[in-house]
């Protein structure tokens, strides 16, 4: 599900794992989930919900699930598609493919919970929005006036870098995931991480070399923003503000518990000795505000809707979600556009599991588009090369059996 070439993982891991995939929507929310590396897969399900008559067969969109599983050798994968605001039969649609637990072999579905990884990052980029709403900060202030003294060094400055670059990924900071350290991730899986340790990590690091870089540092110190102009944690705001209203029973932050609560899909990386690991238990607290979050389909589905909807944003800050830059084409693909993360026109919020996973994902709203193509990319890394393998178009079913173009 995933998406950029932004996810929670460290240039060493991308190279040594690889990396696989994701879905996009519009006027509508599609998320692909998966567990990493190679399984036996289970038959694809395929259901429209509540449907009265013929819909169509969306063959393709079974078709692009599958291949997350037989050519990108994940271990299962699952779609969410839903058309908000509407009762046609066709306007949900799931499809699965694969297992969520390789060791039971249990299907994967679209309801277990899951580390949403880097869609965190809309649920922040949304709250450091609403604090500009109210006049609590600007956009366009330097960092340094907020968080005096955390940027700085190896030609770093936080009087240089706005809060709107740091939502951007135009700030220039390095991602401290590319840090020597996090060579062997899974020597790290239980350690906790505080916020203001992980953003000194970066300050070692050089500067990337261009304009636009993916750094989950960037939404760390959004996090650490938060925390200075309210004095609450970014996750009992986010809680307050988001989670909480918008009855977001299975989304929480899991703190420094490694374990997920309830029914869950797993995750699986590849370790120094090159075997399969099963990476579902990590302490996230290395990726904080902008990766931690466990979600399921189903509400994020609920989230993103409320945000297009205006629910969470008053029309002047949503815009600004829609006000996209140029990323970079080596690290996405060519054309792809990032906003604050929510964007559907370009990057939406969305994230690896967390180092080490093969799995990639996005979910994206972008209104006034009816019924529009849910479209996937499957990249895979070997080898230091990234090679991009696939690039489908899911049609979404109309009712009537007639499918979108």
């Amino acid at each position: 599900m995933r998406t950029h070439e932004d996810p929670l993982t460290s240039t060493a891991v991308r190279r040594r794992t690889g990396r696989a995939t994701a879905a996009r929507t519009t006027a509508l929310t599609a998320l692909v989930t998966a567990a990493a590396l190679v399984c036996a897969p289970a038959a694809t399900a395929l259901t429209p919900a509540a449907a009265t008559h013929p819909c169509g067969t969306p063959a393709e969109l079974g078709r692009s699930v599958r291949h997350l599983v037989t050519h990108d050798r994940i271990a299962g994968a699952s779609v969410l598609v839903t058309e908000p605001g509407t009762t046609a039969p066709c306007a949900r649609w799931t499809a699965t493919y694969g297992t969520a637990d390789l060791r039971t072999g249990r299907p994967m579905n679209t309801t277990d919970r899951l580390r949403v990884g880097s869609v965190t990052k809309t649920f922040t980029a949304t709250v450091v929005l609403q604090l500009a709403a109210e006049r609590r900060l600007s956009l366009d202030a330097p960092v340094e006036r907020y968080l005096p003294g955390l940027i700085h060094g190896h030609g770093h400055d936080g009087r240089r870098i706005t809060v709107r670059q740091i939502l951007r990924h135009t700030s220039g900071l390095p991602d401290y995931l590319d840090a020597p350290e996090w060579e062997h991730v899974d020597r790290l899986r239980y350690r906790h991480f505080e916020p203001r340790e992980l953003v000194a990590a970066a300050m070692r690091l050089p500067r990337p070399p261009k304009t636009w870089h993916y750094a989950t540092t960037n939404y760390v110190v959004a996090g650490l923003l938060v925390h200075a102009v309210t004095g609450h944690t970014p996750e009992a705001e986010i809680s307050r503000r988001v989670i909480r209203p918008l009855r977001l029973h299975d989304t929480y932050w899991p703190g420094d518990d490694p374990r997920l609560r309830g029914p869950h899909s797993h995750s699986y990386f590849t370790g120094d000795s090159g075997r399969r690991v099963d990476g579902t238990a990590w302490n996230m607290s290395f990726g904080g505000a902008g990766g931690a979050l466990v979600s399921t389909q189903a509400d994020l589905t609920r989230f993103m809707t409320a945000l297009w909807e205006g629910r969470l944003l008053p029309s002047a800050q949503l815009g600004e979600m829609r006000r996209t830059v140029a990323a970079d084409p080596d690290r996405l693909w060519p054309g792809a556009r990032y906003g604050p993360p929510g964007d559907g026109r370009g990057l939406p919020g969305a994230g690896h599991m967390r180092p080490g996973a093969r799995v990639r994902r996005k979910t994206s709203v972008e209104p006034a588009q009816p019924r529009p193509p849910v479209r996937t990319r499957a990249e895979r890394a070997g080898n230091g090369q990234r090679d991009r393998c696939r690039v489908g178009t899911i049609p979404v079913p109309r009712a009537g059996g007639e499918e979108a173009e």
